[in-house]
């Protein structure tokens, strides 16, 4: 049975296509600042289904059938120019801020969306324990927590908002964990915590079982919460794909175009607030991914930028386009594999 809803679709081409576009348009402005020649701006993929030409600068703006890519083709970005405003006549540090232009963008727009949604909802949590309402001991009070502690760590991990503590919970309390507090203005070390866990799909999490203190909703405070909960949102990226790697999760857990379109749509559904987070979560994986070491990826080129930079001379750009090709060529098996675990799971 589908359980994809039609008009989830809608919401989701909409998150892709702007954040193509915000994408794209970091590489964009950064290559005009720097008087690169634009051939190109491009959102969507595939056959192109409208557009414009600039009659001033000759770039081609195209839109393209598929919503879930997008490209700036630069002046000499893939191949030999002479002219004064081609990417590779440009100096190697203007080079390497065109290219991570692109994934920047995206994590100043999480920001900004983060920003947007604590500002709306109306409370900040703080880290500061609270048992009450609860019937009996917590499982974590039980093991060393006390009600006022104000959480610093949790494993190894500085946190500075709630939702910083129930995250690391999650990721690290599925077994004794030390929790370092500040107690009655000291601060020490609550060694091998426990928490309660529950499992999804044959992993195990752990689980927070207090309450949480709240901050004086000021605008300092709001800047405190946005800027950490974009961090932690960052970190949460990363260490899945430590954990995907390391082999915590399996290939099941990753998403294509398909499942996050579900994701996005039922998010959309539910309210503002839980739409905006989705938004955020996107938006930095787009970023962090891109800046990733990857050959056909921004963090792939700026890595063979940083070699030319080293060696005072470029590589040679016929091997660097082979590597990026076939690196592309694997990206693009790995996005079928994913969306065909997408389909099927839709059945």
């Amino acid at each position: 049975m589908i359980v994809i809803k039609l008009w989830y679709i809608l919401p989701a081409i909409l998150v892709f296509g702007l954040l193509v576009f915000i994408h794209e348009l970091g590489h964009f402005l950064c290559a005009r600042a720097f008087g690169v020649g634009i051939k190109e701006f491009s959102i969507g993929m595939g056959p192109r289904i409208g557009g414009w030409t600039s009659e001033k600068s000759g770039t081609k703006y195209s839109f393209r059938v598929l919503p879930f890519g997008g490209y700036v083709s630069m002046l000499g970005e893939d191949e030999e120019s002479d002219d004064e405003h081609s990417f590779s006549k440009k100096k190697v540090w203007q080079r390497m801020l065109i290219v991570l232009a692109g994934p920047a963008m995206n994590l100043i727009i999480g920001f900004l969306a983060m920003t947007i949604m604590v500002s709306s909802a109306g409370e900040l949590y703080s880290t500061e324990i609270e048992y009450r309402e609860l019937t009996g001991t917590a499982i974590s009070e039980a093991n060393g927590l006390c009600n006022g502690d104000e959480i610093l760590k949790v494993g190894k991990v500085a946190v500075h908002t709630r939702h910083e503590v129930t995250y690391e919970i999650m990721r690290q309390g599925y077994e004794a964990i030390d929790v370092t507090v500040r107690r009655g203005g000291e601060v020490l070390t609550v060694e091998n915590v426990l928490f309660p866990t529950r499992e999804a799909e044959g992993i195990v999490f752990g689980m927070w079982d207090f309450y949480g203190g709240t901050d004086d909703f000021t605008f300092a405070n709001v800047l405190k919460h946005s800027f950490f909960r974009s961090v932690s949102t960052v970190k949460m990226v990363l260490d899945s794909l430590v954990d995907l790697i390391g082999g915590r999760y399996g290939m099941e857990a990753l998403s294509g175009p398909v499942g996050m379109a579900q994701t996005i749509g039922e998010s959309a559904a539910a309210g503002f607030q839980s739409f905006l987070y989705i938004f955020v979560v996107i938006t930095v994986n787009l970023g962090v991914f891109n800046l990733l070491p990857i050959p056909a990826l921004d963090g792939g080129r700026f890595v063979f930028l940083l070699v030319e930079a080293v060696i005072h001379r470029p590589l040679n750009p016929k091997i660097e386009g082979y590597i990026h090709a076939v690196a592309l060529l694997l990206l693009l098996g790995l996005a079928a594999v994913v969306t065909f675990n997408d389909i099927v799971r839709l059945f």
